[in-house]
């Protein structure tokens, strides 16, 4: 709760938040859940999860349930669909979920990494189900590899997905894949973000320009700014402006298909509102 009061208040600071839609989450049933996870990693989450009251329960040394994490966690996938459905209904020009837990580590079998349920992979099978897309793409510039949402793009071709992470630290991802619709992009430590933008537009911008999404899903993490504690990438606020910048001229060449993007990492508290708020002007196009 304490990152997404931080962003709130940033917006509020910069005057942003007069000019947005606000909207309490729906909460995702189960076969929401299922779209993308086993039934096998729903019933362990839930034999897992403690009662009110009763000590928090490590699933490894990173990821714990307390009594309501998993309540947390169906209104984070939640938020996600309910942006969807407004994007294509027209209701709303873009969407930002600032939510927790995060969710892209979140494999199809496995709750790793601080997340349960994988709200972008969620989202975009979502998406292709129920509004009957046919090309789907995942953008996600958080500094740790999205190995969940990975795994979930290996059995779906119609999902795109694109990563860009510091190649060496957690979860130590390997550098390729053997699937024409996942690119990786390993950095490694001390990338600042001219390099960082150069990389997206030479290696990502071209494979989206020939996949032609009808839908893009950004898995914002700030965790690549210099400023946070967890790895070595040097992005400043403005770095997530200038992506976000160059990602609307992309989506003007290929048809302005809608974005949603859904708060991943961030662990300087500071860090994450100043640059999550770059980014949100940015995308908004204040």
């Amino acid at each position: 709760m304490q990152r997404i009061s931080a962003i709130e208040d940033q917006l509020i600071a910069q005057g942003l938040l007069d000019f947005m839609l606000m909207h309490e989450a729906r909460r995702a049933t189960k076969e929401d859940i299922l779209l993308v996870h086993t039934p096998e990693l729903w019933n362990y989450l839930h034999e897992k999860q403690p009662q009110e009251g009763c000590p928090v329960v490590q699933l490894d040394s990173d990821t714990a349930l307390s009594a309501d994490s998993i309540e947390a966690a169906l209104y984070s996938v939640g938020a996600v669909l309910d942006g969807i459905d407004a994007l294509m209904d027209g209701s709303a020009s873009g969407v930002f979920c600032n939510v927790r837990p995060p969710g892209h580590h979140a494999e199809v079998d496995t709750a790793m990494g601080f997340c349960l349920f994988n709200n972008a992979a969620i989202g975009a099978a979502y998406a292709l189900q129920k509004h009957a897309l046919e090309r789907v793409a995942v953008l996600d510039f958080d500094v740790h590899h999205g190995n969940g949402t990975e795994s979930f793009a290996e059995i779906e071709p119609r999902l795109q997905f694109i990563s860009s992470y510091q190649h060496g630290i957690y979860p130590f991802a390997r550098t390729e894949s053997d699937y024409s619709n996942i690119v990786k992009i390993p950095m490694n430590g001390g990338v600042m973000g001219d390099e960082f933008l150069q990389m997206w537009q030479e290696q990502a911008w071209p494979r989206i320009r020939d996949f032609k999404p009808q839908l893009i899903i950004i898995s914002a993490g700030f965790d690549a700014h210099f400023k946070d504690p967890l790895a070595d990438l040097q992005l400043m606020d403005q770095d997530y402006a200038l992506w976000a910048n160059s990602l609307h001229q992309l989506v003007d060449e290929i048809g302005h298909p809608p974005v949603l993007s859904v708060l991943e990492g961030g662990y300087s508290r500071q860090a994450l509102a100043t640059s999550a708020g770059a980014y949100i002007k940015a995308m908004a196009e204040f």
